[in-house]
């Protein structure tokens, strides 16, 4: 009897392998070509499954991880998501971390899928006890038969996006991508994807996006760890009060930062405009880009691919409420506020 065609053994297998989107109504008056790489297609819903699935398949692989153990992980949220995913269909416990400025919704998800979580203080110094380094670091030492994946100091980060996500957007675009515009947080979607395509083609620029309030930006340009820089901000997973080790600094040209208000407005103008329910991080991504069209940085025959990470889903509560963003002073008067809703009585 014939196999089945297109049955995957489980969710893992559905893991990379993501669209390039043509971007079209955003980008009609930029100069250039512009592509969107949906991360949202992972089964996680975001980028992170790669790193989820690459490092723990490498822990297997070196007997570091057994049967029974445990898997503790700090996390913004998607990275946990993915953890929890892979430690589900693999037997292991998951415990986690998490920022309290993850949302709830990226909260819920992960009780949901069956993880322990730990939410620690988000506006913290990285090694204050309350931290979510520190806890998970707490947890590991505490709990035997545990890794701690710890993906901000993990060189696999770096190399699962350099053995799938790199050659994917180089294929994709048949080797003609001239810019690669990309969140950075922990670094390794950046890093691993500009150390494969730079060794395609050196002149592929790579350009880092920052937050207002995070240390990466100042730290590439002088190489000097500026805790002035640090202040609370909005966006999650992107910037950091840190210098991550799995953030390959010299492979990334330039770094451009962008607001927690102009990023929000953007993840909507993308739903709205493109049809793609994206998360805040992707909208911070797109921001930059109109940042960097409006600086004159691309040329009408550039192409240019952007990484957008993850999923609506995971914000209904921040950047797709009225009310969150009406909290956060994100609408300047009362006409901005969504009226798609009609309630009959």
């Amino acid at each position: 009897m014939d196999k089945i065609k297109n049955v995957f053994d489980n969710v893992l297998q559905l893991i990379g392998n993501t669209p390039l989107i043509k971007l079209n109504r955003m980008t009609a008056d930029f100069d250039g070509e512009f592509y969107a790489k949906v991360e949202a297609f992972n089964p996680g819903h975001s980028s992170k499954d790669r790193i989820a699935l690459h490092i723990i398949e490498e822990a297997e692989r070196q007997g570091i991880l057994k049967p029974g153990d445990t898997i503790i992980e700090t996390t913004s949220g998607n990275t946990g998501f993915s953890i929890a995913m892979v430690s589900i269909i693999k037997g292991y416990e998951c415990i986690l971390a998490v920022s309290s400025k993850s949302s709830a919704d990226k909260i819920d998800m992960l009780r949901s899928m069956g993880a322990k979580v730990y939410v620690c203080p988000a506006h913290v110094n990285a090694d204050d006890p309350r931290s979510y380094y520190q806890v998970a670091k707490r947890l590991h030492e505490e709990i035997k038969g545990s890794i701690y994946i710890n993906q901000y100091f993990n060189q696999l980060n770096i190399d699962a996006h350099y053995n799938s996500t790199g050659p994917e957007i180089w294929e994709q675009t048949n080797g003609e991508i001239t810019h690669l515009v990309a969140c950075s947080g922990t670094g390794g979607t950046i890093s691993g994807i500009a150390k494969y395509l730079k060794e395609q083609n050196s002149n592929v620029k790579i350009i880092g996006v920052d937050a207002y309030g995070s240390v990466l930006k100042k730290y590439h340009e002088t190489r000097e760890f500026d805790d002035k820089e640090i202040y609370p901000y909005r966006i999650e997973g992107l910037g950091k009060n840190l210098i991550p080790t799995a953030t390959d600094f010299d492979v990334i040209d330039k770094f451009i930062k962008v607001t927690d208000e102009e990023s929000a407005h953007t993840a909507r103008e993308i739903s709205n405009s493109e049809g793609l329910f994206v998360g805040y991080t992707s909208g911070a991504a797109m921001q930059a880009l109109k940042q960097l069209n409006e600086e004159g940085e691309f040329k009408p025959t550039d192409k240019v691919v952007v990484i957008f990470p993850d999923h609506g889903s995971r914000y209904m509560s921040k950047v797709y409420s009225d009310k969150w963003m009406e909290d956060q002073g994100f609408f300047d008067s009362e006409k901005e506020v969504s009226t798609a809703i009609q309630y009959i009585k």
